[in-house]
């Protein structure tokens, strides 16, 4: 069977995490990183490098930000896989190319 190729992603195309916290959500809400770190009760320089894609999003932080926002925690923390997996076949999606698919007997 011939194995398909995968794109690979360009990494400019990349959105971190934080960058959809800034742009989609604390921006266009008129909420300061400082107040939205004071709310959660995490230090602002947390919420800063998350912003400026310096910084995971963590599951602590995802649960507070699904609390403050009131929405499923798990919209964070899937962003932040999705990143990390796009970032991981950026970077090394040869590792892919040689291991074969388990087929059962």
């Amino acid at each position: 069977m011939a194995k398909k190729k995968k794109k690979q992603k360009d990494p400019s195309l990349l959105i971190h995490p934080g960058e959809i916290l800034k742009s989609e959500f604390l921006d266009p809400m008129g909420i300061s990183m400082y107040r939205l770190a004071k709310s959660i009760g995490v230090p602002q320089t947390r919420i800063s490098n998350i912003c400026l894609g310096r910084t995971s999003i963590t599951a602590d932080t995802a649960l507070r930000l699904g609390k403050f926002f009131n929405m499923e925690p798990e919209f964070w923390s899937n962003l932040q896989t999705r990143y990390e997996f796009d970032l991981v076949l950026i970077e090394n999606g040869d590792m892919l190319d040689g291991i074969e698919t388990y087929q059962a007997a």
